[in-house]
């Protein structure tokens, strides 16, 4: 339990010191994608709790990775969708090589 944990601490370094995100911040991002989202589907997809995600979706709105905007039939509902930074982000994400801890490579492997 310690490695994995410990594995997952130096992922999120390397992806903080690389891409500028946390782990929380790279899923939500890869969470979004190309669609336009509800902070409840985010919430659904990525199993972070809604009183963290609100934490979360501020953070990289202020880095300018997401904009938000209201329903069309529900002024109520808000809706987040990636920004060009953000799509430039995931996109390098998704391009360059961070570096795996050897515990989690099974976790990345496409075969699998």
């Amino acid at each position: 339990m310690r490695d994995i944990y410990k594995a997952l601490n130096e992922f999120e370094s390397s992806l903080e010191q690389v891409h500028g995100v946390s782990l929380n911040e790279a899923m939500v991002l890869c969470c979004i994608n190309d669609q336009t989202l509800t902070a409840s589907a985010i919430s659904e997809q990525t199993g972070i709790k809604a009183s963290h995600l609100s934490k979360v979706i501020r953070s990289i709105e202020e880095k300018k990775m997401i904009g938000r905007a209201l329903g069309e039939k529900d002024k109520r509902q808000m809706y987040f969708s990636l920004t060009d930074s953000g799509k430039k982000c995931l996109s390098d994400m998704k391009c360059n090589t961070i570096e795996i801890p050897e515990i989690l490579k099974p976790l990345f492997d496409e075969t699998a």
